[in-house]
Parts: structure tokens; C-alpha cells; sequence
């Protein structure tokens, strides 16, 4: 199955979510103290792009944005996809045949 995960994958999900994290970190820092704020929008791209796990669990620890249907309903929907994506991906990697789980 490694023949099939691209070499860059796991420091760009690392990246990624690090960034997603942090982003979420300063814009509940920068709601508290009235300062420049991060756009829903810019949020929600990081997600897509495949910071999503990581935006969710760290909006949920820190409870910034949990009351926005957009983000609570949008990122688990945005992993749901990014999860059939990639299991898309690897079916067709392996020519179609069976996943061995």
C-alpha cells in the first residue's frame, strides 16, 4: 500500500494541519481582543485544502466558531469528502481492485 501514498503526503497533511491550527488560534485571540480577524472564507479554503481534522478539533478545544452551522456541519462534510477522495484515489492507484483492510 506505501507503493500508493505519494512521498510528499505526510509532510504536507503535517503542514497543513499546523497551519489550519494555528489559524484558528489567532482568530480566537484576535476576537478577544477586537484585532484584524482571519475570513470565514480563508478558513474553510484551509480546510478544503486539507486542514479540515485539524481545524475542527482545534475550533472545538478552544470553542471558537461552534455555534456556526458553516463550520460545524461544513468541515465534517469537507472530511467526508477529502476521506471518499482519497479512498477514490487509492482504488484507482491499485488498477480497481479490492482495498484489504
Amino acid at each position: 500500500m506505501r507503493d500508493y501514498i505519494p512521498a510528499f503526503a505526510a509532510p504536507y497533511f503535517l503542514a497543513i494541519s499546523l497551519w489550519a491550527a494555528g489559524l484558528v488560534l489567532y482568530d480566537k485571540r484576535a476576537s478577544r481582543l477586537g484585532a484584524w480577524r482571519i475570513k470565514e472564507r480563508t478558513l474553510l479554503l484551509v480546510s478544503a485544502l486539507g486542514g479540515a481534522v485539524a481545524m475542527l478539533l482545534t475550533m472545538r478545544l478552544v470553542r471558537h466558531k461552534t455555534r456556526h452551522a458553516k463550520f460545524m456541519i461544513g468541515i465534517p462534510v469537507i472530511i467526508v469528502l477529502q476521506i471518499s477522495a482519497v479512498g477514490l484515489f487509492l482504488w484507482w492507484r491499485m488498477g480497481g481492485r479490492q482495498l484489504a483492510i
